[in-house]
């Protein structure tokens, strides 16, 4: 089982953990130590599911005191991306679809704010040293200067790898072209090289 697949059962078992226990917005929940004695898992494992709770808004961590449950009634995310979506074929697919749509929309962001000089760096990253798929979109999200858009891809991001899919492997010059357009400032030319990255042939001309 992958590390993803892995923290996201440990998720699951949190929110069940939680409910069981009745705690409320405000209550401490168990620290790191004694939640992978509970829950049968390492300690890294059970940072990663906190890491994504936390990320989600449903629980906080106060320097010197622990984590703590936040106020979240009626927020069902947690329970609709742990379950829905790792068992429903379609929702995979609006996984998919909802994180290239939000990369596009990153991508003109960056378009409108991030200067020659930055972008002109980031080639250097991608020349010097291949970053991964992650790390060069979450490079563009330092200079999209966002924290929502950051959030909401770091969540789909991880929820993108637990569905198993066969890891896609891009070329160099794919990113470079990318990075070319983001330099000239054409949005239809960055958005072009956007989808022959992802190989969207077929999208419609809205997105």
């Amino acid at each position: 089982m992958t590390n993803t697949k892995v923290y996201l059962e440990i998720v699951k078992q949190l929110r069940e953990m939680i409910a069981a226990d009745n705690l409320k917005s405000g209550d401490k929940i168990p620290s790191e130590r004694e939640l992978s004695e509970r829950l049968n898992v390492g300690r890294s494992s059970v940072r990663e599911a906190l890491r994504a709770l936390e990320l989600l808004g449903l629980i906080e961590t106060r320097r010197g005191e622990g984590t703590f449950i936040r106020d979240f009634q009626g927020n069902q995310l947690v329970q609709l991306l742990g379950t829905f979506i790792l068992q429903d074929e379609k929702a995979k697919l609006d996984v998919i679809e909802t994180k290239n749509l939000i990369e596009m929309d990153l991508l003109r962001l960056v378009l409108n704010r991030a200067d020659e000089q930055q972008v002109v760096k980031l080639k250097s990253l991608v020349k010097a040293k291949q970053l991964n798929d992650d790390q060069f979109f979450y490079e563009l999200i330092e200079l999209a200067d966002n924290y929502l858009f950051s959030r909401i891809w770091l969540i789909l991001k991880d929820y993108h790898h637990s569905l198993s899919l066969q890891n896609e492997e891009y070329n160099r010059d794919s990113y470079l072209m990318l990075i070319e357009a983001l330099i000239e400032k054409d949005e239809e030319k960055t958005l072009s090289a956007y989808r022959q990255l992802r190989n969207l042939s077929i999208l419609t001309d809205k997105y």
